[in-house]
């Protein structure tokens, strides 16, 4: 698989020393690179891009900003020399956020992370693990003990089984979605993702998982019927 991506920094040197590890990356293929965002804004819509290698500050138009007007289909991966834009990065749900001075060995960790994230888009039900950041850990979570998952703010609480406590991770609920395959998973709240297998005891409309009662919200309760009605 070979992904299509793009640079954009107004920093000539940074510019040309993520092409060098472009070039030599045999999955990646540089369609364009940016010295600033109000040039790529105007050339990015003619390319189909897969990954974005964007800087934070950047004059006229920053990345943070620029990253909301990227099509949705592209994934972004910071480039900055300022740590403190770390938790508005999650926000826009990028795959990660590389300090400079960018070494190869970091630039290639995130760019296989970039890799496997398509291959599990283009693959979804064949997977059968996730990697979720946790604590500055890499953490691989097992699809199979997952039974929900619980959005807050900012980050995300997957429950497993059989662990007392939940892994915590910085991570939108919609990026946490768009990971996990739909054959196996169903969102039933804006802050609850459930495993549909795992489904054991319903009380008057809610799913319970021991002590915890998870509200069917209005937008979703025609969903989890058709669930109900495929399994009764």
């Amino acid at each position: 698989m070979t992904l299509n991506c793009a640079i954009v920094d107004d920093e000539p040197l940074a510019l040309d020393l993520l092409e060098s590890y472009v070039n030599k990356t045999p999955f990646l293929t540089l369609t364009g690179k940016y010295s600033s965002a109000v040039q790529a804004m105007k050339e990015l819509p003619e390319n189909h891009i897969d990954l974005l290698f964007l800087d934070i500050q950047m004059p006229e138009l920053n990345g943070l900003e620029f990253s909301k007007m990227v099509d949705n289909h592209t994934r972004i991966i910071f480039t900055t020399a300022f740590n403190q834009y770390a938790i508005d990065s999650y926000r826009v749900n990028a795959l990660d956020y590389l300090l400079k001075p960018i070494s190869y060995v970091d630039f290639l960790q995130a760019a296989n992370k970039a890799l496997q994230w398509f291959e599990l888009i283009q693959k979804p039900d064949e997977i059968e693990s996730i990697f979720v950041k946790s604590d500055y850990k890499l953490i691989q979570v097992e699809l199979k003990k997952i039974l929900y998952i619980e959005g807050l703010k900012d980050y995300i609480k997957i429950y497993i089984e059989e662990q007392p406590k939940p892994i915590l991770s910085l991570m939108s609920m919609k990026a946490m979605e768009e990971l996990l395959p739909p054959s196996s998973f169903m969102r039933v709240h804006r802050s609850f993702i459930v495993q549909k297998d795992k489904i054991r005891v319903i009380d008057r409309g809610r799913i319970v998982f021991d002590k915890t009662y998870i509200p069917v919200s209005d937008s979703y309760k025609q969903v989890f019927q058709a669930f109900l009605d495929e399994r009764s």
